[in-house]
């Protein structure tokens, strides 16, 4: 049987790590953040993170901001 190579990318820098050995992803993964969005039964999209930090960033990416003009009309100086 020929072990197949898989390759992981971080969703967010970009960071490869690939998987020639045929190891499971938890060995090769170690430290890794793996997370899945549910869209309905069955269907699920999987996001993959080098680190926390990277998947911070990805997650502040997608939250709506606050406008900044909204925050500054509640200064008590005005």
């Amino acid at each position: 049987m020929e072990s197949e190579e898989t390759r992981f990318i971080c969703e967010w820098c970009g960071k490869e790590v690939d998987n020639t050995s045929g190891e499971p992803p938890c060995a090769v993964l170690k430290g890794w953040v793996t997370v899945s969005q549910w869209h309905g039964r069955g269907d699920a999209e999987h996001y993959t993170f080098c680190s926390f930090a990277c998947l911070r960033a990805w997650v502040d990416s997608l939250v709506p901001k606050i406008p900044n003009i909204f925050l500054k009309s509640f200064d008590e100086g005005d």
